[in-house]
């Protein structure tokens, strides 16, 4: 595990969302620009990121087994985490407050901010293992993510064809059978156009959902970042928390020490920009749900070093 590849790669995020804040300050990132290049990214770079992802590597029947267990562990883990959300939630008076909150405890950053922090703590394998992690994400972000922000909602509804039809479980399935069609098609080859066509779309992927997040950050006050007590008590839970008790469950089952890793760093991600965008959609606290956001990846720079090398500790019991 490259621990100072992770340092590096959260340094580099860090800065990125300072100048997302600092563009949001002077004017050159408004609502407007911030919901297209969201937009931009959930139908456009996400989708593609996460094909490329899959068909870049190498094939292998051993590369295709990891990656089905990595879906198995991603939908246990995500079922954990959704119980610990549900207990830890249950003090909120704001049904809309408590929503958001247990949406962002679940869902994490998987995918912007998680492929390249998998790629620099465990390489290429990281990036291919996490690609396979994000179609458990979707599979429950669109089950129970929904049937969260459905509760004494008539609007909102929860159905088969959210659950396996959206812009996220669709690039995955055809990243997995682009991945798998050398199975039938021994010499079968992307063309290399068509490769480095989605590799530099998705690659503007992080860097601009970071500056989105950072541009967030900066339409909360100060006192709404720093000196709201719920807030703290979220991070400290959805960063600290939650991993510390998965790394221990993932310890206590007998998992091998590079799935242990793997399943508390994801665990500890900052939350998923999704909440935001779901905010606005459905008029729920789209502020607050800025901030669960904002404040959990701003903590993220402290807290993931710390559970990584906590993680490593218990690993080495």
């Amino acid at each position: 595990m490259n621990f100072s590849a992770l340092l590096t790669i959260i340094a580099t995020l860090f800065l990125l969302m300072a100048c997302g804040f600092f563009a949001r300050k002077r004017g050159i990132i408004d609502d407007i620009a911030s919901k297209r290049l969201s937009t931009l990214i959930i139908k456009i770079g996400q989708p593609l990121m996460i094909i490329s992802a899959l068909v870049e590597a190498e094939f292998s029947y051993e590369n295709l087994t990891d990656g089905l267990i990595i879906v198995a562990l991603g939908m246990v883990l995500h079922a954990i985490m959704a119980g610990m959300a549900f207990v830890i939630c249950k003090g909120f008076r704001d049904l809309d407050e408590r929503k958001i909150t247990e949406f962002s405890l679940v869902f994490t950053n998987a995918g912007f901010i998680g492929f390249p922090i998998m790629e620099a703590l465990f390489g290429p394998k990281g990036l291919f293992l996490a690609s396979f992690y994000v179609i458990s994400f979707h599979l429950f972000l669109w089950s129970w993510g929904i049937a969260i922000l459905a509760r004494k909602r008539s609007d909102i509804k929860l159905t088969v064809k959210k659950i396996f039809i959206n812009l996220g479980s669709i690039p995955c399935l055809i990243g997995v059978l682009l991945y798998m069609a050398v199975i039938p098609f021994p010499n079968f080859v992307i063309p290399a156009f068509v490769s480095k066509f989605m590799v530099y779309l998705s690659n503007l992927c992080t860097p601009i959902s970071v500056l989105i997040t950072g541009a967030l950050l900066a339409t909360r006050t100060p006192k709404q970042i720093f000196g709201s007590k719920k807030i703290y008590y979220f991070s400290a839970m959805k960063l600290v928390g939650i991993p510390l008790v998965v790394c221990v469950l993932a310890k206590l089952i007998g998992l091998p020490e590079h799935l242990i890793l793997f399943a508390t760093v994801e665990a500890a991600l900052p939350s998923a920009a999704t909440i935001t965008m779901f905010s606005e959609m459905y008029d729920l606290n789209a502020g607050y749900a800025s901030q669960t956001v904002g404040t959990s990846s701003l903590l993220s720079v402290g807290t993931l070093p710390l559970v990584l090398l906590v993680a490593q500790w218990i690993v080495s019991l």
